[in-house]
């Protein structure tokens, strides 16, 4: 490109939202998948997408990752690591895995498991478990799982917050995703408080640090730009609350994608000013391929707006740690 054609193109301020991308969590997935790699050699087999991520699911495929939906799908009688993802199973999961005697590796998200020994915690007191979530979203599957059927009752939106009919009123506690909607959630907590004073929270919030912090980050740039770009995948909870919190913010041209090649220009070819996000399963190169995109097409003013510091840090499973080997 020429210096004329470089000045000729318009200018963008792109608002980078800071923190964004990969949290602990799923740093600790991955990594736990290319461990065992390393360690044992493929195939390594992961039940689940490890996080909700093509592009980082397909990484690990290429390095001889094989991903399964269910445990029958891992031939009989393997030697090879089969590890669970990070949103958790239901507890007849590892289970099965034992009784089919597979070397299993569980990498669950350690704020996960905080939320399966909550909820088991509060049956083993007699209470009903109520879970604010999504249904059918592998974590929730997961913690529902942790308890016998009928225990859990799932509440997803305000209005059937308003609706539920508990067992007994006096004896109830709730637990949530890690991974929703800061304000659509504290809405249905004030509810369901509101119709049962005596209902128990959690020792700490449930949704963890870096769904905080990247809706916070979200909620500071959105109003400030034309069009707000979260990337991510669209069966990944925590990257479509951006997106919706974006909108919230009052960002009409806020959308979730994947790739790069996923960008429609006809919305986002004329704009002032970009905010960009990505989900806390996205890794930082589609981020950078993002606004490579842009930056064919604008000249680029980045902006990192900070909202939050983190330095959070989870180990492997203990079958992966360095002492294990040896």
């Amino acid at each position: 490109m020429t210096a004329e054609q470089a000045a000729q193109k318009p200018a963008l301020r792109v608002l980078l939202c800071a923190p964004r991308g990969f949290c602990a969590g799923v740093v600790r997935a991955i990594d736990a998948v290319e461990r065992a790699l390393v360690m044992y050699g493929p195939p390594v087999y992961v039940r689940h997408e490890i996080v909700h991520n093509k592009y980082v699911v397909e990484g690990l495929k290429a390095k001889g990752a094989v991903f399964v939906e269910e445990l029958h799908e891992v031939p009989a009688g393997t030697t090879a690591p089969v590890i669970f993802s990070a949103h958790g199973v239901a507890r007849a999961v590892p289970e099965d895995a034992a009784r089919r005697n597979f070397f299993a590796i569980d990498a669950t998200c350690p704020l996960v498991t905080k939320v399966h020994r909550e909820a088991t915690v509060h049956h083993k007191r007699g209470r009903e478990v109520v879970l604010i979530g999504h249904a059918g979203h592998p974590e929730v599957i997961g913690t529902m799982g942790q308890l016998p059927e009928g225990a859990v009752s799932l509440v997803e939106t305000a209005e059937q917050a308003r609706l539920f009919q508990p067992r007994d009123p006096g004896n109830l506690a709730y637990t949530t995703q890690t991974t929703l909607s800061i304000d659509d959630t504290a809405e249905i907590v004030a509810i369901l408080k509101r119709r049962f004073p005596a209902m128990v929270a959690p020792h700490k919030e449930d949704i963890c640090y870096a769904t905080t912090n990247r809706q916070e980050a979200v909620k500071r740039v959105a109003p400030e730009v034309d069009a707000m770009i979260v990337v991510g995948a669209p069966n990944s909870s925590n990257s479509q609350r951006l997106r919706e919190a974006a909108e919230r913010e009052g960002c009409a041209r806020a959308v979730l994608v994947q790739r790069a090649g996923e960008i429609d220009w006809n919305v986002f070819g004329a704009l002032s000013s970009l905010g960009v996000s990505a989900g806390a399963s996205a890794p930082e190169i589609l981020v950078e391929e993002i606004l490579d995109a842009f930056a064919a097409r604008y000249t680029l003013h980045v902006e990192t707006v900070h909202t939050a510091h983190e330095d959070v840090f989870f180990p492997l499973p203990r079958q992966l740690r360095s002492d294990a080997a040896e």
